[in-house]
């Protein structure tokens, strides 16, 4: 499988891309998963891990919004991970991930995940090489149980977001009184390591890609939001699903009223 190089991958929707286009075809895919999620939870056979990667400003939180907003909550849960807490930190890395595995019959959205622990640990050099050559190997032994061993599939998704339009969207939260809550202090020095950052994630695609990343231009929000639901809806469409049946009588007769 070829190497992933973030800088050689293009961080906005392509010229043939129509917008309006594409928006009329995103209201025709959520309508389907809104379906497909429906059926994933009555048949009770397969679950989806929907992992968001991505600097921040990239746009995971809209993607949660627009994508799995419109879905029965029912069926759909969200886990965003920050700083381990002190309990969290006193176990292994995988841990408190883990806990927050979906279960059959369920979505679950990852807003970060397992790979902040071989991104800003990395980047800042918290943990040393060897540690990451670990965590590497324990995050695709992870992810495998899960794929092997619970009928988990796993979408990956890296929201490629150039440095430009990152720092125009931290400031836009400086001075939108509706995104005024998002702003963090922290965010305006972490974009600063951009290229660091862009560095850990190429190699966090070379040793972590047994189940591919699909990495998504993330400048046009519009376009980031269109190829996530795609790409969901694809998934879940190849799964074949069907709803349950009533069982059968000892006669291997459906069972009436």
């Amino acid at each position: 499988m070829p190497s992933i190089r973030l800088a050689d991958i293009p961080t906005t929707a392509p010229k043939k891309a129509d917008k309006e286009q594409l928006n009329e075809e995103m209201q025709r895919i959520l309508k389907e998963l809104d379906e497909l999620q429906n059926l994933l939870y009555a048949e009770h056979k397969h679950s989806l891990l929907v992992v968001l990667q991505g600097m921040d400003a990239s746009g995971k939180d809209g993607v949660i919004r627009d994508v799995f907003g419109t879905m029965n909550p029912m069926g759909v849960l969200v886990q965003p991970f920050k700083a381990p807490t002190p309990q969290e930190a006193d176990h292994d890395f995988l841990w408190r991930i883990h806990r927050h595995a979906p279960a059959k019959g369920m979505i679950q959205v990852f807003n970060r995940s397992h790979y902040e622990d071989v991104l800003v640990q990395r980047v800042h050099k918290w943990v040393d090489e060897d540690v990451i050559a670990k965590r590497f190997s324990a995050i695709n032994d992870f992810e495998k149980l899960l794929r092997d061993h619970n009928n988990t599939h796993i979408l990956k998704f890296y929201l490629h977001v150039s440095p430009e339009a990152q720092w125009g969207r931290l400031e836009e939260r400086t001075q939108d009184p509706r995104k005024m809550w998002k702003y963090n202090e922290k965010d305006f020095s972490e974009a600063k390591l951009h290229k660091k950052y862009q560095k850990a994630y190429d190699d966090v695609f070379k040793h972590c890609n047994k189940i591919p990343w699909i990495i998504v231009p993330a400048d046009h929000n519009w376009y980031k939001e269109y190829l996530i639901a795609k790409t969901v809806r694809d998934t879940l469409k190849s799964l074949k699903m069907k709803f349950p049946r009533l069982p059968k009588n000892k006669n291997n007769q459906d069972v009436k009223p």
